[in-house]
């Protein structure tokens, strides 16, 4: 119980933090056409935000389920990297339907609080999990609800709130690292083509972040690469 606590602890500003953005998601996805309990349902049962952002304009658009597919999985399967790397760490009793449990709420915030540990107990995960995930659910209640009641001018303008958090991520990165400056100014090039040439502008917007976040990452890994360091 105390390790339960102590992650409950650990997961307060992640679940404040989960509670503003999701809040931007409710909003948006009601603007989308999205009833309320819809957008709840989509936050309770995939706990990723830039994954349910890309999402939810792919579903207006039946049948583009290819394009769901890659625009996922690029975002997504860090993810995955995260899950292997953290089940390094857990104890032995942290095993069967619980890793199941510790893949469906990784998320970037979750990973780098448990990775700091020397061992993940499952008591301290779960703790670690709980309010992150109220967090998640409950904010997009509340912004789907209000997205019902709002003016949409003032829905527009929240909606802007994710991109802010991004943006606030990224920025201090590109600061103090030049190969992160490169990156980005790379996707930003990458996707005013997409947005401006007459034949790139044809393709759907999912694909086209897809390819400008796989183009702009691998034009980084090939410009500067990271050297090994030698044992």
């Amino acid at each position: 119980m105390n390790s339960y606590m102590r992650g409950l602890r650990f997961g307060i500003p992640i679940g404040l933090g989960y509670l503003s953005v999701s809040f931007t998601f409710g909003i948006m996805a009601v603007s989308y056409g999205l009833s309320w309990w819809q957008a709840v349902l989509i936050s309770m049962t995939t706990v990723t935000s830039a994954g349910q952002f890309a999402g939810i304009g792919v579903m207006l658009n039946p049948g583009q389920y290819i394009e769901m597919l890659v625009s996922q999985l690029t975002i997504n399967v860090r993810y995955s990297f995260m899950s292997v790397s953290l089940s390094q760490k857990v104890d032995g009793r942290f095993g069967g339907i619980y890793r199941w449990l510790l893949g469906f709420m990784m998320t970037d915030e979750i990973f780098a609080v448990a990775s700091s540990e020397e061992t993940v107990t499952r008591s301290f995960f779960a703790g670690l999990s709980t309010l992150p995930y109220l967090g998640w659910t409950v904010g997009t209640l509340i912004g789907a609800l209000l997205g019902n009641i709002l003016p949409h001018r003032l829905m527009s303008a929240l909606s802007l709130a994710i991109y802010g958090m991004f943006v606030a991520i990224v920025v201090p990165q590109m600061r103090t690292r030049k190969t992160v400056m490169f990156v980005v100014i790379m996707a930003i090039v990458l996707s005013c083509l997409f947005y401006y040439v007459p034949f790139l502008s044809h393709i759907s917007t999912g694909l086209s972040v897809s390819i400008c976040a796989i183009s702009a990452a691998v034009l980084g890994a090939v410009m500067f690469p990271v050297k090994e360091e030698e044992t």
